[in-house]
């Protein structure tokens, strides 16, 4: 009798993911986490559709699979102005927008830390010389964003927008409701269930501190961006960036509903991909 409840116990979905979760993390390698993706998407209906776009995650200078999911996108929409703006960039060796900047795109970065701004002037020499990428170092918050976009003189609309300063994103995106991107990317705070409306308090000074007190829930996402004009049309298979389009564009071309509960992935920190980040873009060093 207990040995059947002990093998029934294992077939439980939740225990089965925990389980190969387990073995990823004892092994360590990234063969061990690229099976259990691909056997968790392949092997569940709610992953059948094939324009889910976890089907085209794939990691170039991003930290997860967003940079095919971006290429995704682009390629259902296709692209008007190819100008991105990212802030929280880091050393600009690991964000969002790095891969559009090698395939000719041009845009405006955003950082806070001196550190990293020191970086991006050493491994972005080219695209910095050739003003294809303009770089400001500030520390951003609901107040200046406006100011800085307006310093850089990024236009009105443009193709993309990333968004990741962890405690007070959701505020900051919410100030900039002037500007038109066509496509968002914005990290949620999967911590919440799909369900569940929350936002950190705003506060200007104050950084994330390691908790999960950080940006919003993806469902006041999703109501955040109606109200500024796009649909949630899919997140990342680690639980952290959300992607938004213009609900003027084709949603034809995207899973819908364009709710939190059907696209909300759950934090699945111990896959995120860091090994493998390049270590150089410039090549005149």
């Amino acid at each position: 009798m207990i040995k059947s409840v002990r093998e029934a116990y294992k077939r439980l979905p939740l225990v089965r993911e925990l389980r190969s979760i387990h073995e990823a993390l004892q092994t360590s390698n990234a063969i061990a986490i690229n099976q259990f993706f691909h056997s968790t998407v392949r092997g569940s209906v709610r992953y059948e559709n094939p324009a889910n776009l976890i089907h085209y995650e794939r990691q170039v200078f991003s930290q997860n699979g967003e940079d095919g999911i971006i290429a995704e996108i682009f390629k259902r929409i296709g692209t008007k102005s190819k100008i991105f703006v990212e802030f929280g960039v880091g050393d600009g060796l690991e964000n969002n927008t790095a891969f559009l900047l090698s395939q000719g795109w041009q845009g405006y970065w955003i950082e806070g830390d001196a550190r990293y701004v020191e970086a991006i002037g050493q491994q972005f020499r080219k695209p910095l010389t050739g003003q294809r990428l303009k770089l400001l170092h500030s520390f951003i918050t609901a107040e200046n964003i406006v100011g800085l976009f307006s310093t850089l003189n990024v236009p009105e609309a443009f193709d993309f927008l990333s968004v990741d300063i962890d405690r007070n994103t959701y505020h900051v995106w919410k100030a900039l409701a002037q500007f038109k991107p066509r496509v968002v990317a914005i990290e949620y705070n999967s911590h919440f269930p799909p369900d569940t409306e929350w936002v950190a308090d705003y506060d200007p000074v104050r950084l994330w501190n390691g908790s999960m007190y950080f940006g919003g829930s993806l469902k006041s996402l999703e109501i955040l961006g109606r109200e500024m004009g796009y649909v949630l049309v899919g997140c990342d298979f680690n639980g952290v960036n959300a992607f938004f389009v213009r609900d003027t564009e084709q949603q034809d071309l995207f899973v819908g509903p364009f709710t939190a509960e059907r696209h909300y992935e759950p934090p699945r920190v111990w896959m995120l991909r860091r090994e493998g980040a390049p270590r150089c873009f410039d090549d005149a060093r």
